[in-house]
């Protein structure tokens, strides 16, 4: 059974989660058309392989240390850091210490035409 995604103007504690982060396990907090937020949490050492999404996403390290690898260049980031990536950009993830990241991801373009 699929767990129920926040709905407008519902409160999401994105605090750290501390001792709790060894038991915790990636959560799809929020999901509309055109957005959705993820608690990504990470083992030491774990991570994602190669991927891409087509719209841009932004990593932001809610705790511990996690770094963000794309063709072009590696990032390191830590407790309060954030990256952005372009969508359609190849990236992978891997946990330095046990990490809990917040990825958000732009799902389509709203508005439609050119800017």
């Amino acid at each position: 059974m699929a767990l129920p995604h926040a709905q407008a103007l519902d409160v999401i504690d994105l605090q750290p989660l501390g001792e709790g982060l060894r038991e915790a396990v990636t959560t799809s907090l929020l999901k509309e058309p055109s957005l959705q937020l993820i608690r990504l949490v990470l083992p030491a050492g774990g991570g994602m392989p190669d991927h891409h999404v087509d719209g841009a996403i932004t990593i932001h390290c809610l705790e511990g240390q996690a770094e963000i690898g794309t063709p072009q260049r590696t990032c390191t980031l830590s407790a309060g850091q954030l990256v952005m990536i372009e969508g359609g950009m190849t990236h992978n993830v891997r946990a330095i210490t046990e990490a809990s990241l917040l990825v958000t991801i732009m799902l389509d373009k709203v508005g439609g035409g050119p800017g």
